[in-house]
């Protein structure tokens, strides 16, 4: 029998695996993918059919506050090296994760630094 952090652990793997199925990043069109832990919040910009990481971000270097001002931080991030790579439409992949929180945090500062999805 598994414990409960086990549990959702598989879960969210299942869950990753039924959107990972359905979605993916091209050169002209990345997919974005967002990880969280308890602490640090981290995206990508993955090009799928090359099998490459175009840019990435994470909340380790940014500055002290609520993880949901370092997953805003990161998102800002992100879409400033998108634009500056020039990648302005990306698919976004949450990773299994809730689309609520960190993660709508993220994807709403993604958007407001002008990446499509």
């Amino acid at each position: 029998m598994t414990n409960k952090s086990q549990q959702k652990t598989v879960s969210r793997a299942k869950r990753h695996n039924r959107l990972r199925h359905k979605i993916s990043g091209t050169a002209t069109r990345p997919r974005l993918a967002v990880f969280r832990s308890n602490k640090f919040v981290y995206a990508q910009l993955i090009d799928d059919e090359n099998g490459k990481t175009l840019a990435s971000a994470d909340s380790r270097k940014e500055a002290k506050g609520t993880l949901s001002e370092k997953a805003t931080a990161v998102g800002t991030t992100i879409a400033k090296k998108a634009t500056d790579a020039k990648i302005s439409e990306v698919v976004f992949d949450r990773g299994g994760f809730k689309y609520q929180g960190i993660v709508a945090a993220l994807a709403d500062a993604a958007r407001e630094g002008g990446l499509k999805f």
